[in-house]
């Protein structure tokens, strides 16, 4: 071999073990490359045991610091916006919003459904449809509101309402039916889970904004009332304002999405890839860990543990194995 194949050959191998050692640097630090993940728990149970089962997921398998925020529907979407918040992983389709961050802006993106389909509504305990049958609809309620009255209400029926920071309608709905309600709210979803739930118990009439999925209507025996039927215009919620016409139709029935921030989205993060694939199998899996944390009082950390040591095959699914 001569001189300058020798050197040319050497050069070529010192060559090839700088490439070497540049590609396992670069995939070690891809693979410790997630950093700082902030993802925003909404106020409600459901939305608690998303944040948690895909905060567990992130910091065991990717290695991720995960932050976890509490801002509230409407504002997280600025937040985002601004990239202080990373991702959003239950959305209960803000149409405005999305017009506005999504379409217009670009400053968020629309990743896709979390796996769970979402329904608001009117409801009562099923007990009571024994005396009134008629409370299957709105129009049953008409001339009956008085059934429901309560100390906070005075002479009219008291229609409890959500969170005032909920996705909601009810006031102008009541107005637009012409029905004799007092809507009345007594704070977040724990201090009107404590009210209905107590009524329930003292077998009284009541009747409130609830939703699916929701890990309590297992245990509690609902009906839903019929609201008037949707029509095209037909808004679900009233932030926006204008005539109460546009909101006399029942609540929308439909999935639930994952939002993330444009920052985060095009950061390159594998917590990307994992929350883009991330999703329920069923709203009976979100409803188990929310009970574990809301009904039974456990560490929504050690809640999200639980259910993922069950469920490997499907965590799996989620990391692309």
């Amino acid at each position: 071999m001569s001189k300058r194949l020798a050197s040319g050959l050497g050069a070529v191998l010192a060559l090839a073990a700088v490439f070497a050692v540049w590609v396992v640097g670069s995939a070690a630090a891809g693979k410790a490359a997630c950093g700082t993940v902030v993802l925003n728990e909404q106020a409600w149970a459901g939305s608690t045991a998303n944040t948690y089962v895909a905060k567990y997921v992130l910091e065991k398998n990717f290695g991720c610091t995960v932050k976890v925020t509490q801002i509230t529907e409407i504002p997280v979407y600025q937040a985002m916006a601004s990239g202080k918040v990373d991702a959003v992983l239950e959305d209960w389709q803000h149409v405005a919003q999305y017009k506005q961050f999504v379409t217009k802006q670009k400053t968020v993106v629309l990743v896709g459904s979390n796996g769970l389909q979402g329904h608001i509504g009117w409801f009562i305990p099923k007990y009571l449809l024994k005396q009134y049958p008629q409370f299957k609809t709105w129009k049953g309620l008409k001339g009956k509101e008085t059934v429901f009255k309560s100390p906070e209400s005075g002479s009219q029926g008291m229609f409890l309402g959500g969170d005032p920071s909920y996705e909601q309608k009810d006031t102008q709905l009541i107005q637009a039916l012409g029905l004799n309600f007092k809507h009345v709210t007594v704070g977040a979803e724990p201090a009107e889970v404590a009210r209905f739930t107590q009524t329930i118990k003292q077998h009284k009439p009541v009747i409130f904004y609830w939703w699916t999925p929701q890990y309590l209507n297992k245990n509690l025996d609902l009906a839903e009332v019929k609201l008037p039927a949707r029509f095209k215009g037909c808004q679900h919620d009233a932030s926006a304002g204008g005539n109460v016409k546009q909101y006399r139709c029942a609540y929308a029935t439909y999935p639930l999405e994952k939002l993330f921030s444009k920052k985060f989205a095009t950061s390159g993060s594998p917590a990307v890839s994992f929350l883009r694939k991330w999703r329920w199998p069923s709203n009976v899996d979100q409803n188990y860990v929310a009970n574990l944390i809301a009904g039974q009082h456990m560490d929504p950390a050690k809640a999200a543990e639980t259910w993922i040591k069950a469920h490997p095959a499907f965590v799996k699914t989620w990391l692309g194995k």
